[in-house]
């Protein structure tokens, strides 16, 4: 009898702080916290995307058009959201745009296929049927693909300037794409494009139009010594890994003095050595030293003597730009320096930008670093550029890399929703379903352009649909007039990467979710209830309030309502 009872008791296999949701519930919970993110920069999509405004805990406020930093800015805690969060990050980092349309396919995926699972069809199997689907759509996008050389500038500024459309930096989308395309192409080398070598110095004073170029660097100091020139026309440049300083003794040392003799000889010394470093920067023939390290009071004097410009604490990432754009070498210490290791600017100046005063080294031969200079009213205004011109300068490098582009507007996913519709008739059992399933997913990129321009969603897909049934791959949706026009003919192209890269992530992330049937959290998850059934498919109220989301979201809760 004893050993019955034994067997009925409930065997606790997990501590008592922690929570369990399995089955339908965890499923539950985890769509609604991918669908809340998704929902959550849904309305930033496409030419007349709405912005966000993002306060955050010190009260410093960020306003952006861009998904990753919206999703990045807004603290999300619940783990199935933050997993969301991975497929921009990832998005952004592959390829520097289309981060939203990549969460909102994820989020979409993941609504159809609650209504799937509601019909009792397998997770698995709608697992299996969305790889597949994401297989067939990658093929059919590079059956639409268009052809584009590195040297067509017209085209890379036409996807440089769709880039940035309906971002802060619209106004002057004309200059802007003009300058990314132009700062892509004169750091492009052998090994590939490194957007790192264009740094944007941002600038605030002016308007938009008065951004400009500069094949050349520009370093954010001031010449150390104000006996220096402001000048250096055809200058040899140095680069120095340390610091023009006296050694200072590895090991603690002391020095007893007995006589101010001396003292005096110790001081003669250490000038004697610092003499030495500005005359050796002479003999080499250098104009101009960039230093990592400081620059010792003494040292310069005696580089200010020799008509020497010296910079001291310059950044590595500075450092080396100036050495990929003048040819420089950089040494650790000035005793090991020689001509050959030494670089050339046609001109190196100290020059004022709004009040600022910063060095600017021009007129390299082979500008394979540029900066671009950033102008706007406010800073606000010019961070919400800088988001701009970053997804434009990725855009740009990865057309220029992989040489195709789909039209935008739309066009690639109805064009992918026909393929997928037409490949789910030859497939048997309840795949099908899921294939069809991700079709009408991906027609969510339409419907929120329509939705943000104010449109109707369902006559901009009806026309979309039958403009594609009639062969045309490229009809789009035009934003701004509402009607189906040529994307081809009117120029608005995304590169191929942007497209595919998106449908990958947001599948592997919607798969990822669905396949979880059970969440143990080792402590409390915040929030249980899958949805507050108000039609934002939000969180709803207070911190860490009810919602399947969680922590900093459920916590934004009210907050992040009220942003819809």
């Amino acid at each position: 009898m004893a050993q019955q009872q034994m067997g009925n008791q409930p065997l606790i296999v997990l501590s008592e702080d922690s929570q369990r949701t399995s089955g339908k519930d965890a499923q539950s919970m985890n769509i609604t916290a991918g669908k809340a993110v998704a929902e959550s920069v849904r309305t930033t999509l496409g030419p007349k995307g709405m912005d966000k405004m993002l306060v955050d805990s010190t009260g410093s406020v960020v306003v952006t058009n861009d998904g990753v930093t919206i999703l990045s800015e807004m603290e999300i805690d619940h783990p199935a959201a933050n997993m969301i969060v991975e497929v921009a990050q990832t998005q952004e980092d592959e390829v520097g745009d289309g981060t939203t349309s990549a969460v909102v396919v994820s989020g979409e995926l993941l609504k159809r296929a609650e209504e799937l699972l509601d019909q009792d069809i397998h997770a698995t199997t709608l697992a299996q049927g969305y790889r597949q689907a994401a297989e067939v759509a990658t093929d059919a996008l590079e059956d639409i693909a268009i052809e584009v050389g590195e040297d067509d500038t017209e085209v890379l500024e036409q996807i440089a300037s769709t880039a940035m459309t309906g971002k802060g930096a619209e106004n002057a989308r004309e200059l802007l794409s003009e300058l990314v395309v132009r700062a892509v192409q004169t750091v492009a080398d052998d090994d590939g494009i490194d957007t790192d070598n264009v740094k944007v110095e941002k600038v605030v004073g002016g308007s938009i139009e008065n951004s400009e170029l500069v094949e050349g660097v520009i370093v954010d100091k001031e010449r150390v010594s104000e006996n220096m020139p402001y000048f250096a026309e055809d200058a040899n440049v140095a680069i120095v890994n340390g610091a023009l300083e006296v050694k200072e003794t590895e090991i603690d040392a002391e020095v007893n003095v007995t006589d101010p003799d001396q003292l005096q000889e110790f001081m003669e010394q250490e000038e004697a050595q610092l003499q030495e470093m500005a005359d050796k920067l002479a003999d080499v023939g250098a104009d101009v030293v960039f230093v990592d390290g400081g620059i010792d009071d003494m040292a310069q004097h005696y580089l200010a003597q020799e008509g020497i410009i010296a910079v001291r604490r310059v950044k590595s990432s500075d450092a080396s730009r100036l050495a990929r754009s003048t040819g420089a070498r950089p040494v650790s210490t000035v005793d090991d320096i020689t001509e050959d290791d030494l670089g050339f600017a046609g001109s190196v100046a100290q020059k004022d930008i709004a009040g600022d005063q910063r060095i600017f080294v021009e007129d390299v031969e082979d500008a394979k670093a540029v900066t671009l200079i950033l102008r706007g009213g406010t800073e606000h205004v010019i961070d919400e550029v800088d988001r701009a011109i970053e997804d434009s300068l990725g855009v740009v490098r990865t057309t220029v890399e992989d040489g195709q582009v789909v039209a935008g507007g739309g066009a690639p996913e109805i064009e992918l929703s026909l393929a997928l519709r037409d490949h789910a008739d030859s497939v048997g059992g309840r795949e099908q379903l899921a294939i069809e399933a991700f079709a009408d997913a991906l027609e969510v990129i339409p419907r929120t352009l329509a939705e943000n321009a104010g449109l109707d969603p369902i006559d901009s897909l009806v026309e979309l649909r039958s403009a594609h049934d009639g062969g045309d791959t490229a009809a789009g949706l035009d934003a701004y007039t509402g009607d189906t026009i040529d994307m081809d003919a009117e120029g608005v192209y995304e590169p191929l990467r942007v497209k595919s890269q998106a449908i990958e992530s947001a599948t592997e992330a919607a798969v990822m979710l669905l396949r979880i049937d059970d969440v143990i959290a080792a402590g409390e998850l915040k929030g249980g209830a899958p949805d507050d059934d108000d039609g934002d498919d939000m969180p709803a109220g207070g911190p860490g309030g009810p919602g399947g989301m969680g922590g900093g979201m459920g916590g934004m809760g009210g907050g992040m309502g009220g942003m819809m």
